[in-house]
């Protein structure tokens, strides 16, 4: 299934805006939502904070011990997305792609996405594995918050 395009017909029925805000998946995800014909419609603004400076003065994170790769960190960045767009959906992914870095709490292949709106804040923890390449990494991670935002708006009618 392309997600990407489900997830544009959904949104444009619904007269629904979305607005991602990436840092390991580095614009991918926005790359394969304005991948679709007619995205501008449903898409009000797509952010990469890839420094911890940027997901700070941009969107007023506060990193604690958890660091930026954690649940606290993606449900952050997606409520300052919000509070940034209003936004009908915001989207945050933070992570791990690899392949250096990582520890034994947080390895490589280890990301943290949010799916926030001003009624529900739903966060996943995606596990896709140290054995694959950076690119391969990046293109799991986006594949799995596409189909997270495709069962998160499914879930809604």
């Amino acid at each position: 299934m392309d997600y990407a395009t489900e997830i544009g017909k959904i949104l444009r029925n619904k007269a629904l805006k979305i607005s991602t805000v990436e840092s390991c998946t580095g614009g991918l995800l926005s790359s394969r939502l304005t991948d679709v014909s007619g995205s501008s419609e449903y898409i009000t603004l797509n952010l990469v904070t890839y420094a911890n400076e940027a997901k700070e003065q941009m969107l007023n994170v506060i990193l604690d011990s958890e660091g930026a790769v954690s649940e606290n960190c993606a449900v952050q960045m997606a409520k300052g997305l919000y509070n940034l767009t209003k936004s009908d959906i915001c989207v945050s992914t933070t992570g791990i792609a690899g392949p250096t870095g990582g520890s034994a709490e947080k390895p490589v292949g280890l990301m943290f996405s949010t799916i926030f709106t001003k009624d529900s804040i739903k966060t996943f923890k995606i596990m896709v594995g140290s054995q694959f390449p950076r690119i391969e990494t990046k293109k799991l991670f986006t594949e799995e918050v596409l189909k997270n935002i495709y069962e998160f708006l499914t879930s809604q009618s």
